[in-house]
């Protein structure tokens, strides 16, 4: 029932930034006649379709935009101060895309007056929108401090820190947001919080706890000294993706180092552990960088892309294109498209790695294989959002089944989309072996903990410096 209100209640928030950018435009609108035609009357803008048109078809392009670039999932996770300046740039982002798109092309008898239009757009469309965000997030916030919309919250461990915790949650007049479930035990017996909280199983049974309570919010309140245990416990919890906000309670160490970021005066003290490794600012510029190349790459390649298709479809019987399933961002399968580089049965016999001199691999394939022609296909898999252009290889779960076993780190490479080009992959190429893929994983590992623009920037360097010198193996 509170899961039902909170999606009703973002359905109006995205209903919220139609009616802003609908508004918006429309006074633009009126504001671009009125340097044309002395007066405007109303009778006129109405009876004009193109006005009609934009103040709908504009705030369905926005909408489109916030989808790709902005947050959506629950408005109740959203921090006002942190939307406020999201808006601003994604609003100046955008009245750039329509500024070039549209407005660019109308005769003016004043150069200056594109200068006037553009600022004028952009203060009229983030105002407005930034006014709708902000009432109801305000709104959303007193419902959640109210307790009329909550979270089924899980808390890991049952000991001292656990049950002072539950203390902090319990005894505030205001709801932090919390609707406690119970707790999950990591020391055995005679714990501090039992009596307290229901205890709904072992550490063991984590996963199957947070499915059959569908937990959406997890604290968690190890002891220092179980470290290991730790790492354990949030590789789990990483498998859920973005469906579990996850939480722990920091130590004085933490506190002292400047670790802790507080965001909220009535928060208890616990710190966000972020499953989004590069600040919200960057991860929108990432996604518009992904969609841009990819969507030049794709219009600019298809004279190569012909070239290439009619030679796989001259080189040996079999289809153009390869498809094959790999695992993307959380464990979400999709699939990965290539110019076919081997023949047809090359895997009747089950999954395997090529090596150079694998006989699998088709004269031409291994040409495409060179060079890496055969990835070419991908930019289409960056455009619909399953790849970025830089991030780990994305594997089949059968190869990464046997990385596990040896290396159970691999769930981390999971956090980020896959990507067409990496820093193991520049450092490897294609791996032909299980102890290749390791070592590459290593590097993606280093990839991940340093995300950036920056880095990004570099490795597609490398990747060009590889593909001239014919290194693509």
């Amino acid at each position: 029932m509170l899961k039902d209100r909170r999606i009703r209640d973002t359905r109006v928030y995205q209903v919220g930034d139609f009616l802003a950018a609908s508004i918006a435009w429309a006074v633009f609108y009126t504001y671009r006649k009125s340097l044309e035609i002395e007066p405007v009357t109303t009778d006129l803008i109405f009876a004009d379709p193109n006005f009609w048109a934009g103040v709908l078809l504009i705030p369905l392009a926005w909408i489109m935009f916030y989808l790709l670039f902005d947050r959506y999932r629950d408005i109740y996770r959203l921090s006002r101060l942190a939307t406020f300046i999201r808006t601003f740039f994604i609003s100046l982002l955008g009245v750039t895309v329509l500024f070039f798109t549209l407005i660019l092309d109308d005769v003016v008898s004043v150069y200056t007056t594109y200068y006037r239009s553009f600022l004028v757009l952009f203060g009229l469309h983030f105002s407005i929108t930034v006014l709708f965000r902000m009432i109801l997030l305000t709104k959303a916030s007193r419902k959640l401090k109210a307790g009329k919309v909550g979270y089924n919250t899980l808390i890991i461990g049952g000991n001292q820190r656990a049950l002072e915790l539950f203390a902090d949650i319990t005894n505030r007049s205001k709801s932090l947001g919390y609707m406690l479930r119970g707790y999950v035990s990591t020391n055995g017996d005679n714990e501090p919080l039992m009596g307290n909280l229901p205890l709904l199983g072992k550490v063991s049974q984590l996963r199957e706890v947070i499915v059959d309570y569908g937990i959406e919010d997890v604290i968690i309140a190890t002891e220092a000294k179980e470290q290991e245990r730790l790492r354990g416990i949030v590789d789990i919890l990483f498998e859920f993706g973005d469906k579990l906000l996850v939480r722990i309670i920091p130590d004085m160490y933490d506190i002292l180092l400047g670790n802790v970021r507080m965001n909220n005066v009535y928060g208890a003290v616990v710190i966000e552990i972020r499953q989004h490794l590069i600040s919200s600012t960057e991860a929108v510029i990432k996604r518009f960088l992904d969609i841009l190349v990819s969507g030049i790459a794709i219009l600019f390649l298809l004279p190569i892309y012909a070239y290439i298709a009619i030679r796989t479809r001259m080189s040996s019987d079999g289809p153009i294109f390869y498809k094959q399933e790999r695992v993307g961002r959380f464990g979400k399968s999709f699939h990965i498209i290539k110019f076919r580089s081997m023949f047809t049965n090359a895997e009747d016999a089950g999954p395997q790695l090529s090596n150079d001199h694998d006989p699998r691999i088709t004269p031409w394939g291994r040409v495409m294989r060179k060079w890496r022609l055969d990835e070419l296909p991908q930019f289409w898999n960056v455009f619909k959002g399953e790849m970025s252009l830089v991030g780990p290889r994305p594997e089949r779960q059968h190869f990464i089944d046997l990385i596990m076993t040896e290396a159970p780190h691999y769930r981390h490479l999971l956090k980020v989309r896959p990507g067409i080009t990496s820093w193991g992959q520049v450092k490897y190429g294609y791996a032909s072996n299980l102890e290749q893929m390791i070592a590459r994983l290593r590097f993606d590992i280093l990839y991940i903990e340093n995300m950036s623009l920056a880095l990004d920037v570099k490795i597609i360097f490398y990747t060009v410096v590889v593909l001239f010198q014919g290194q693509g193996k």
